[in-house]
């Protein structure tokens, strides 16, 4: 009797090793095309940053820093096109703006303001997504009706690994399976969902081998190999342009910094584990090696890319920060499509409330 075991891993698809050497085939990309996926992360890694900086200076409120996960964001990212829906979850940042969404938008929506929650008029990009797993159902729910209509667009949901323990996972698998929708679930496994390491989350080896239940492709990558990241999202992507179906793609990676601004991770992370991916395996050293071997990158470019990205990244935090205020009455009147008696009075109250508070002054 043959048996599947759970806990035999999936492979892990690798195109670069942590010195940046090849150790698979190399995409055909363009020196341009590389060239933009390192700045991407290079500008990526200097929002992060700064924003962490801004939230400790109490210049905006709670965010979630992703550094550590820039590889398997704008490698993934770098295959999409802009008629492709995108479910971001909350640590998506850098994907977004790489695909367009300015940083001032990204630094507004920490910043409380409504319209940090708007994306360009010209992209399919969803706003940040709180509520764990609930943007995988979305997703199904879009790239249905692509098909439905006969469009070649693809949808893609974003998560982490902790969205893996959530029915709305389980359900937008099955459902997105059932009906051959042209979806990637795309997880960013960073290892931890906030204090919960994967190993108490599964029993599986692997996430990507979840796929095997819903009788979908799982793919496994390096997700801190920018290349093998670009690989495995342009199979996933073009599977699905080609009507074969969903793809469940897992990306290997690691938070370096705390799950949102308001963690600890000095009490349930080892120091040393967060030592060794920060000095041997940081994507952005590895690619950078790549380019050098390459002989396209070079430390004079080096040193102008960053300081580009410093001003990049200065200029959207102005832009912020002198952006009009908004007004709170939006908190009232874009719960429901029409207001409520109940919030129509609660704003009248609020109004009335304010208005005592200004006389006072």
């Amino acid at each position: 009797m043959e048996v599947y075991r759970a806990d035999e891993p999936k492979p892990l698809y690798r195109v670069l090793d942590e010195e940046g050497s090849p150790v698979g085939p190399v995409p055909d990309l363009a020196e341009d095309r590389l060239v933009g996926m390192y700045r991407g992360m290079v500008l990526a890694r200097t929002f992060d940053e700064r924003a962490l900086n801004l939230q400790r200076q109490g210049r905006i409120g709670t965010y979630a820093p992703f550094s550590g996960q820039e590889a398997a964001q704008i490698g993934s990212f770098a295959v999409l096109e802009k008629d492709d829906w995108v479910f971001p979850s909350y640590r998506e940042l850098a994907g977004l703006i790489y695909h367009g969404l300015p940083m001032e938008r990204a630094l507004l929506y920490s910043m409380g303001h409504p319209d940090g929650a708007k994306v360009p008029e010209d992209s399919r990009m969803f706003p940040v997504q709180i509520v764990i797993a609930s943007q995988l159902l979305h997703a199904v729910g879009a790239g249905w009706a692509c098909r439905l209509k006969g469009e070649r667009s693809v949808a893609v949901s974003y998560f982490g690994d902790g969205a893996t323990s959530e029915g709305d996972f389980h359900e937008a698998l099955n459902l997105a399976s059932v009906f051959s929708v042209p979806v990637v679930f795309f997880c960013q496994n960073n290892g931890w969902a906030i204090s919960v390491p994967v190993s108490h989350q599964m029993r599986s080896a692997t996430v990507a081998q979840r796929a095997v239940a819903y009788g979908i492709e799982g793919i496994r990558v390096d997700g801190n190999d920018v290349l093998a990241v670009y690989e495995g999202m342009l199979r996933a992507v073009d599977r699905a342009r080609a009507g074969e179906g969903p793809t469940l793609v897992e990306a290997v990676t690691y938070r370096l910094g705390p799950h949102t601004t308001a963690d600890d991770p000095t009490r349930y992370r080892d120091e040393e584990e967060l030592k060794r991916w920060r000095e041997q395996r940081d994507p952005i050293v590895r690619f950078r090696k790549f380019l050098e071997k390459r002989g396209i990158w070079s430390e004079e470019q080096e040193r102008t890319e960053w300081e580009r990205a410093r001003r990049m990244v200065d200029e959207a935090v102005v832009r912020a920060e002198s952006y009009p205020k908004a007004d709170p009455s939006f908190a009232f009147e874009h719960v429901y499509a029409l207001m409520t008696p109940d919030l129509s009075n609660q704003r009248d109250e609020w109004r009335a409330r304010a208005s005592r508070r200004e006389g006072m002054q």
